[in-house]
Protein backbone atom coordinates (compact mmCIF):
# COMPACT_ATOMS: atom_id res chain seq x y z
CA UNK A 1 0.00 0.00 0.00
CA UNK A 2 1.29 3.47 -0.89
CA UNK A 3 2.71 5.37 2.09
CA UNK A 4 0.54 8.42 1.35
CA UNK A 5 -2.58 6.27 1.43
CA UNK A 6 -1.51 4.71 4.74
CA UNK A 7 -1.06 8.16 6.30
CA UNK A 8 -4.43 9.46 5.11
CA UNK A 9 -6.26 6.33 6.24
CA UNK A 10 -4.90 6.97 9.74
CA UNK A 11 -6.46 10.46 10.06
CA UNK A 12 -8.58 10.78 13.18
CA UNK A 13 -12.05 12.35 13.23
CA UNK A 14 -10.62 15.53 14.77
CA UNK A 15 -7.98 15.71 12.06
CA UNK A 16 -10.57 15.39 9.30
CA UNK A 17 -12.62 18.15 10.97
CA UNK A 18 -9.57 20.37 11.25
CA UNK A 19 -8.81 19.88 7.57
CA UNK A 20 -12.43 20.67 6.67
CA UNK A 21 -12.34 23.96 8.61
CA UNK A 22 -8.91 24.85 7.25
CA UNK A 23 -10.03 24.45 3.66
CA UNK A 24 -13.29 26.28 4.38
CA UNK A 25 -11.16 29.21 5.53
CA UNK A 26 -8.69 28.90 2.64
CA UNK A 27 -11.58 28.77 0.17
CA UNK A 28 -13.12 31.88 1.69
CA UNK A 29 -9.80 33.73 1.38
CA UNK A 30 -9.37 32.73 -2.26
CA UNK A 31 -12.99 33.43 -3.26
CA UNK A 32 -13.26 36.74 -1.40
CA UNK A 33 -10.02 38.09 -2.84
CA UNK A 34 -10.93 36.93 -6.37
CA UNK A 35 -14.43 38.42 -6.30
CA UNK A 36 -13.22 41.59 -4.58
CA UNK A 37 -10.65 42.18 -7.31
CA UNK A 38 -13.31 41.69 -9.99
CA UNK A 39 -15.78 43.97 -8.16
CA UNK A 40 -13.06 46.49 -7.21
CA UNK A 41 -14.41 46.54 -3.68
CA UNK A 42 -14.20 44.21 -0.70
CA UNK A 43 -16.73 41.38 -0.83
CA UNK A 44 -17.08 39.02 2.14
CA UNK A 45 -17.88 36.08 -0.11
CA UNK A 46 -20.01 33.12 0.81
CA UNK A 47 -23.19 31.68 2.25
CA UNK A 48 -22.07 32.24 5.83
CA UNK A 49 -21.26 35.55 7.48
CA UNK A 50 -17.94 34.39 8.94
CA UNK A 51 -14.77 33.55 6.98
CA UNK A 52 -15.77 30.02 6.00
CA UNK A 53 -17.03 28.54 2.75
CA UNK A 54 -18.38 25.04 3.45
CA UNK A 55 -18.47 24.14 -0.25
CA UNK A 56 -14.68 24.52 -0.48
CA UNK A 57 -14.12 22.52 2.69
CA UNK A 58 -16.44 19.77 1.49
CA UNK A 59 -14.84 19.84 -1.94
CA UNK A 60 -11.32 19.56 -0.51
CA UNK A 61 -12.24 16.60 1.70
CA UNK A 62 -14.05 14.98 -1.22
CA UNK A 63 -10.94 15.38 -3.41
CA UNK A 64 -8.76 13.77 -0.76
CA UNK A 65 -11.18 10.88 -0.31
CA UNK A 66 -11.90 10.09 -3.98
CA UNK A 67 -8.21 10.28 -4.87
CA UNK A 68 -7.11 7.92 -2.09
CA UNK A 69 -7.18 4.76 -4.24
CA UNK A 70 -5.29 6.52 -7.04
CA UNK A 71 -2.54 8.40 -5.18
CA UNK A 72 0.10 6.82 -7.43
CA UNK A 73 -1.81 7.42 -10.69
CA UNK A 74 -2.09 11.03 -11.82
CA UNK A 75 -4.57 10.32 -14.63
CA UNK A 76 -7.01 8.47 -12.39
CA UNK A 77 -6.59 11.16 -9.73
CA UNK A 78 -7.61 13.72 -12.35
CA UNK A 79 -10.72 11.85 -13.46
CA UNK A 80 -11.73 11.04 -9.89
CA UNK A 81 -11.56 14.76 -9.11
CA UNK A 82 -13.59 15.68 -12.19
CA UNK A 83 -16.37 13.21 -11.38
CA UNK A 84 -16.42 13.80 -7.64
CA UNK A 85 -16.27 17.60 -7.69
CA UNK A 86 -18.78 17.91 -10.55
CA UNK A 87 -21.23 15.64 -8.73
CA UNK A 88 -20.78 17.63 -5.52
CA UNK A 89 -21.27 20.95 -7.31
CA UNK A 90 -24.41 19.74 -9.07
CA UNK A 91 -26.03 18.17 -6.01
CA UNK A 92 -25.24 21.22 -3.86
CA UNK A 93 -26.56 23.65 -6.46
CA UNK A 94 -29.80 21.72 -6.99
CA UNK A 95 -30.36 21.27 -3.26
CA UNK A 96 -29.79 24.95 -2.45
CA UNK A 97 -32.05 26.14 -5.26
CA UNK A 98 -34.77 23.69 -4.25
CA UNK A 99 -34.60 24.70 -0.60
CA UNK A 100 -33.87 28.43 -0.80
CA UNK A 101 -35.23 29.21 -4.31
CA UNK A 102 -31.89 30.85 -5.04
CA UNK A 103 -28.88 30.15 -7.24
CA UNK A 104 -25.64 31.05 -5.46
CA UNK A 105 -23.66 30.44 -8.65
CA UNK A 106 -24.83 30.16 -12.23
CA UNK A 107 -23.00 28.80 -15.29
CA UNK A 108 -25.87 29.56 -17.69
CA UNK A 109 -24.36 30.79 -20.95
CA UNK A 110 -21.11 28.91 -20.56
CA UNK A 111 -20.11 26.21 -23.04
CA UNK A 112 -21.59 22.77 -22.26
CA UNK A 113 -23.34 23.73 -19.05
CA UNK A 114 -26.12 21.66 -17.51
CA UNK A 115 -28.99 23.72 -16.10
CA UNK A 116 -26.49 26.34 -15.01
CA UNK A 117 -25.28 24.22 -12.09
CA UNK A 118 -22.22 22.67 -13.74
CA UNK A 119 -20.23 23.29 -16.90
CA UNK A 120 -17.35 21.73 -18.82
CA UNK A 121 -14.78 24.42 -17.97
CA UNK A 122 -15.49 24.12 -14.26
CA UNK A 123 -15.32 20.32 -14.33
CA UNK A 124 -12.00 20.36 -16.20
CA UNK A 125 -10.61 22.84 -13.67
CA UNK A 126 -11.75 20.65 -10.77
CA UNK A 127 -9.66 17.77 -12.12
CA UNK A 128 -6.47 19.83 -12.29
CA UNK A 129 -7.22 21.32 -8.90
CA UNK A 130 -7.54 17.79 -7.45
CA UNK A 131 -4.05 16.96 -8.68
CA UNK A 132 -2.66 20.20 -7.25
CA UNK A 133 -4.58 19.61 -4.03
CA UNK A 134 -3.37 16.07 -3.41
CA UNK A 135 0.22 16.47 -4.63
CA UNK A 136 1.14 20.07 -3.73
CA UNK A 137 -1.26 21.93 -1.46
CA UNK A 138 -2.25 19.26 1.04
CA UNK A 139 1.16 18.00 2.11
CA UNK A 140 2.35 21.15 3.95
CA UNK A 141 -1.11 21.45 5.53
CA UNK A 142 -0.79 17.87 6.68
CA UNK A 143 2.63 18.62 8.19
CA UNK A 144 1.18 21.65 9.98
CA UNK A 145 -1.60 19.49 11.39
CA UNK A 146 0.81 16.78 12.57
CA UNK A 147 3.04 19.42 14.21
CA UNK A 148 0.19 20.40 16.53
CA UNK A 149 -0.26 18.60 19.81
CA UNK A 150 -3.32 16.37 20.06
CA UNK A 151 -4.72 18.52 22.90
CA UNK A 152 -4.33 21.75 20.92
CA UNK A 153 -5.90 20.17 17.84
CA UNK A 154 -8.88 18.94 19.87
CA UNK A 155 -9.48 22.28 21.58
CA UNK A 156 -9.09 24.24 18.35
CA UNK A 157 -11.44 21.91 16.50
CA UNK A 158 -14.09 22.10 19.22
CA UNK A 159 -13.99 25.92 19.26
CA UNK A 160 -14.20 26.06 15.46
CA UNK A 161 -17.09 23.57 15.47
CA UNK A 162 -19.11 25.69 17.89
CA UNK A 163 -18.46 28.84 15.87
CA UNK A 164 -19.13 27.31 12.45
CA UNK A 165 -22.31 25.52 13.59
CA UNK A 166 -23.67 28.74 15.13
CA UNK A 167 -22.82 30.80 12.04
CA UNK A 168 -24.20 28.19 9.65
CA UNK A 169 -27.42 27.90 11.65
CA UNK A 170 -28.00 31.66 11.53
CA UNK A 171 -27.09 31.80 7.84
CA UNK A 172 -29.37 28.87 7.05
CA UNK A 173 -32.26 30.58 8.84
CA UNK A 174 -31.50 33.86 7.02
CA UNK A 175 -31.62 32.05 3.66
CA UNK A 176 -34.99 30.50 4.55
CA UNK A 177 -36.28 33.90 5.73
CA UNK A 178 -35.12 35.47 2.47
CA UNK A 179 -37.06 32.84 0.54
CA UNK A 180 -40.17 33.45 2.66
CA UNK A 181 -39.79 37.20 2.17
CA UNK A 182 -39.80 36.76 -1.60
CA UNK A 183 -42.90 34.56 -1.36
CA UNK A 184 -44.66 37.20 0.74
CA UNK A 185 -43.63 39.94 -1.67
CA UNK A 186 -45.00 38.00 -4.63
CA UNK A 187 -48.28 37.43 -2.79
CA UNK A 188 -48.51 41.14 -2.00
CA UNK A 189 -47.96 42.06 -5.65
CA UNK A 190 -50.57 39.54 -6.83
CA UNK A 191 -53.12 41.05 -4.46
CA UNK A 192 -52.28 44.57 -5.65
CA UNK A 193 -52.71 43.42 -9.25
CA UNK A 194 -56.18 42.07 -8.43
CA UNK A 195 -57.06 45.37 -6.76
CA UNK A 196 -55.72 47.27 -9.76
CA UNK A 197 -57.84 45.29 -12.20
CA UNK A 198 -60.97 45.88 -10.14
CA UNK A 199 -60.18 49.59 -9.92
CA UNK A 200 -59.81 49.67 -13.71
CA UNK A 201 -63.30 48.19 -14.02
CA UNK A 202 -64.74 50.85 -11.71
CA UNK A 203 -63.05 53.65 -13.66
CA UNK A 204 -64.29 52.19 -16.95
CA UNK A 205 -67.76 51.88 -15.40
CA UNK A 206 -67.77 55.66 -15.05
CA UNK A 207 -67.11 55.85 -18.81
CA UNK A 208 -64.14 58.17 -18.29
CA UNK A 209 -62.28 57.00 -21.40
CA UNK A 210 -59.72 59.80 -21.30
CA UNK A 211 -58.58 58.95 -17.80
CA UNK A 212 -58.65 55.23 -18.56
CA UNK A 213 -56.38 55.64 -21.58
CA UNK A 214 -54.01 57.82 -19.56
CA UNK A 215 -53.78 55.23 -16.81
CA UNK A 216 -53.20 52.47 -19.37
CA UNK A 217 -50.03 54.27 -20.47
CA UNK A 218 -48.59 54.53 -16.97
CA UNK A 219 -45.80 52.31 -15.66
CA UNK A 220 -48.26 50.85 -13.21
CA UNK A 221 -48.68 48.02 -15.74
CA UNK A 222 -45.31 46.88 -14.49
CA UNK A 223 -45.25 44.18 -11.80
CA UNK A 224 -42.80 46.13 -9.67
CA UNK A 225 -44.22 46.93 -6.27
CA UNK A 226 -43.45 50.66 -6.55
CA UNK A 227 -45.19 50.86 -9.94
CA UNK A 228 -48.21 48.93 -8.72
CA UNK A 229 -48.50 51.21 -5.71
CA UNK A 230 -48.19 54.35 -7.86
CA UNK A 231 -50.79 53.02 -10.31
CA UNK A 232 -53.31 52.33 -7.56
CA UNK A 233 -52.75 55.75 -6.02
CA UNK A 234 -53.43 57.31 -9.42
CA UNK A 235 -56.55 55.21 -9.82
CA UNK A 236 -57.93 56.29 -6.46
CA UNK A 237 -57.09 59.90 -7.36
CA UNK A 238 -59.10 59.59 -10.59
CA UNK A 239 -62.12 58.25 -8.71
CA UNK A 240 -61.80 60.96 -6.07
CA UNK A 241 -61.75 63.68 -8.74
CA UNK A 242 -64.78 62.12 -10.42
CA UNK A 243 -66.71 62.10 -7.13
CA UNK A 244 -65.79 65.72 -6.42
CA UNK A 245 -66.92 66.90 -9.82
CA UNK A 246 -69.96 64.61 -10.01
CA UNK A 247 -71.08 63.27 -6.61
CA UNK A 248 -73.57 60.99 -8.33
CA UNK A 249 -70.90 59.39 -10.53
CA UNK A 250 -70.94 56.16 -8.50
CA UNK A 251 -73.79 54.43 -6.73
CA UNK A 252 -73.79 53.55 -3.05
CA UNK A 253 -72.71 49.93 -3.54
CA UNK A 254 -69.84 51.00 -5.77
CA UNK A 255 -68.74 53.60 -3.23
CA UNK A 256 -68.69 50.90 -0.56
CA UNK A 257 -66.53 48.71 -2.77
CA UNK A 258 -64.17 51.62 -3.44
CA UNK A 259 -63.90 52.26 0.31
CA UNK A 260 -63.14 48.57 0.89
CA UNK A 261 -60.45 48.59 -1.79
CA UNK A 262 -58.98 51.76 -0.29
CA UNK A 263 -58.83 50.11 3.13
CA UNK A 264 -57.05 47.05 1.72
CA UNK A 265 -54.65 49.31 -0.15
CA UNK A 266 -53.80 51.24 3.02
CA UNK A 267 -53.06 47.94 4.76
CA UNK A 268 -50.71 46.89 1.97
CA UNK A 269 -48.98 50.26 2.07
CA UNK A 270 -48.14 49.60 5.72
CA UNK A 271 -46.67 46.24 4.77
CA UNK A 272 -44.70 47.77 1.92
CA UNK A 273 -43.00 50.27 4.21
CA UNK A 274 -42.17 47.47 6.62
CA UNK A 275 -40.93 44.57 4.52
CA UNK A 276 -37.60 46.25 3.79
CA UNK A 277 -36.84 46.38 7.51
CA UNK A 278 -37.10 42.58 7.59
CA UNK A 279 -33.78 42.43 5.77
CA UNK A 280 -31.54 42.11 8.82
CA UNK A 281 -27.75 42.19 8.53
CA UNK A 282 -27.52 38.44 7.85
CA UNK A 283 -29.90 38.64 4.88
CA UNK A 284 -28.38 41.91 3.64
CA UNK A 285 -24.87 40.49 3.80
CA UNK A 286 -26.00 37.30 2.07
CA UNK A 287 -27.22 39.38 -0.87
CA UNK A 288 -24.18 41.68 -0.92
CA UNK A 289 -21.68 38.83 -0.59
CA UNK A 290 -23.07 36.90 -3.56
CA UNK A 291 -23.32 39.36 -6.47
CA UNK A 292 -24.10 36.56 -8.95
CA UNK A 293 -26.90 35.16 -6.79
CA UNK A 294 -30.29 35.08 -8.51
CA UNK A 295 -33.71 33.50 -8.31
CA UNK A 296 -35.48 32.03 -11.33
CA UNK A 297 -38.81 31.58 -9.56
CA UNK A 298 -38.83 34.99 -7.83
CA UNK A 299 -36.66 37.01 -10.19
CA UNK A 300 -38.44 40.38 -9.95
CA UNK A 301 -38.98 40.05 -6.19
CA UNK A 302 -35.29 39.33 -5.59
CA UNK A 303 -34.23 42.23 -7.81
CA UNK A 304 -36.40 44.57 -5.72
CA UNK A 305 -34.83 43.27 -2.52
CA UNK A 306 -31.37 43.80 -4.04
CA UNK A 307 -32.30 47.41 -4.78
CA UNK A 308 -33.33 47.92 -1.16
CA UNK A 309 -30.00 46.47 0.03
CA UNK A 310 -28.02 48.66 -2.39
CA UNK A 311 -30.00 51.74 -1.37
CA UNK A 312 -29.21 51.04 2.29
CA UNK A 313 -25.54 50.63 1.44
CA UNK A 314 -25.47 54.01 -0.32
CA UNK A 315 -27.12 55.90 2.55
Amino acid sequence: MDERLKVMLCYTGFQWLFLFYFYCLAGWCFESVFVSLKSRKWVNRGFMRGPFLPLYGTGAIMMLVVSMPFVDNIALTYFAGVVGATALEYVTGVAMESLFKMRYWDYTGRFMNYKGHICLRSSVAWGFFTIMMTRVIHRPIELLMFSMSEKLLHHLTVVLTIYVVADFTLSFKAALDLRDLMVRLMGMKEELLRMQKRLDVLIAFNNDEKEQKRLDREERRSTRLKDLTAGLEQGFAVIKDALLSRPSAYGESVREEIAELRGKFSLYLERETGYGSLLDFYKRDMIRNNPTMRSDEYESEFEELKEIVNDKADT
